[in-house]
């Protein structure tokens, strides 16, 4: 077992609901229904560990279940033939006790019900359970388990008594599942979990090893990169689709993506359950991730169209400088994503839109970045360049739909990752 402190104090705010980037309100748990860095792919008895899932933690929620036991549905983007599992309390404002956790491959695609012979048992310095100082994360033993690219992954913990608050996502856009009242990481039936959560608990990251890739690719960003507006259970986020086309390349080509998106996100200014400034979780999300070789950074929109409104370009593109001079100092490559067009949003001013162009201007032509993914460009209207094209808005104006997020993804040139 390895643990990780994080460079932020973890908040005392516990949040029972998620804002999105537009106000909207959703349940934690509907009963209906990441530290000093560390090598980035550090040598196992299974070879070379690479990040093939994450998910950055925004903060902690209480979210009033007694001896929980939670089934998180996370996605891979690479296989390998072993598994390591992150397990977060980041934001926990007390140790987090973690009693038994189990990963597995499920039967069917969204499903709580575990395929045949492939429930494995993990461990923490070879111990079943683990308490999680806060403001830490632990991460497991190696655990034998042949994963598939582009796979589900069912990660079930439980954590006895009433939890200290969770470090969770809020936006997962994933149907996962929990049971209250007993243990039933070794549950291999759906009906053992009745109720339903769209958010990620705990598991902030997995690693596989065994795998052709050489590496990954962190997307660090805020609403869009996460997804907000793409369609549930089906991993329709850029990022996802940009996972797609690199599990087709050759072999010596081939990476992974972590997402490292949280909705909300600024570069300068924390956000409360928005997570972090990019700057100040920069280290937590993006270097500390096994294997990571490159960064993409799509960032920048909330800080002019949330309040209080950066509208000084200089300070955003400031903050972006500073994001690629600490990832050129780590060896990281860092590419930069042009701010989408969100004219017709009822957060848009004039005043907005010139800042969203200065920014634009110098992301494309200010010699920072190692290389450009203008997302702009794919998505916006060319008969009206401050909108985007009808047929990739979600319809708030401000956040693209499946195909928008589909034109992101494959717009993307590999040669630069």
């Amino acid at each position: 077992m390895r643990w990780r402190r994080s460079f932020l104090e973890p908040t005392a705010a516990v949040f029972g609901a998620v804002l999105l980037a537009l106000g909207g309100v959703g349940p934690a748990l509907a009963a209906t229904s990441r530290y000093p860095s560390v090598p980035r792919s550090a040598p196992s008895l299974h070879g070379r560990w690479t990040g093939t899932w994450e998910s950055a933690m925004a903060t902690a929620v209480d979210n009033g279940c007694a001896d929980c036991t939670i089934r998180d549905v996370v996605h891979t983007t690479i296989g390998g033939i072993a598994v390591r599992v992150h397990v977060s309390n980041v934001f926990g404002t007390a140790p987090l006790p973690v009693k038994h956790t189990t990963v597995a491959l499920p039967a069917v695609a969204d499903s709580a019900q575990v395929a045949p012979g492939t429930l494995r048992q993990v461990t923490f310095h070879r111990s079943a359970a683990v308490t999680i100082p806060p403001g830490a994360e632990a991460i497991s033993d190696p655990i034998p388990l042949t994963v598939p690219p582009g796979h589900d992954l069912l990660v079930t913990t439980y954590t006895p008594g009433y939890a200290t608050p969770m470090s969770y996502h809020p936006l997962a856009l994933q149907h996962s599942y929990f049971a209250r009242g007993a243990d039933a990481a070794d549950a291999v039936n759906a009906d053992a979990f009745p109720n339903t959560t769209v958010v990620w608990h705990f598991i902030s990251g997995i690693d596989v090893s065994g795998t052709p890739a050489r590496g990954a690719v962190v997307a660090l960003g805020d609403s869009i990169t996460d997804g907000y507006q793409s369609s549930y259970d089906v991993d329709h986020r850029w990022p996802d689709v940009l996972a797609g086309r690199l599990r087709r390349v050759p072999p010596d080509r081939r990476l992974s993506v972590l997402n490292a998106g949280i909705s909300g996100n600024r570069i300068l200014l924390d956000g409360g359950s928005f997570g972090p400034s990019a700057v100040k979780r920069l280290d937590r999300d993006v270097f500390a991730q096994s294997g990571v070789r490159t960064v993409i950074v799509l960032e920048g929109i909330n800080d002019i169209q949330q309040t209080p409104h950066q509208l000084d370009p200089s300070k955003i593109t400031a903050g972006l400088a500073e994001i690629v001079a600490r990832s050129h100092a780590r060896g990281l490559r860092v590419i930069g994503g042009t701010l989408t067009p969100f004219e017709g949003c009822s957060c848009y001013t004039p005043q907005e839109e010139e800042t969203r162009q200065a920014v634009n201007t110098w992301i494309r032509t200010g010699g920072a970045f190692d290389g450009l993914a203008d997302f702009d460009a794919v998505v916006r209207d060319p008969t009206d360049p401050h909108r985007m094209l009808p047929a990739y808005d979600s319809g708030d104006h401000l956040h693209p739909g499946d195909a928008g997020y589909a034109a992101m993804g494959n717009a993307i040139d590999l040669s630069i990752l």
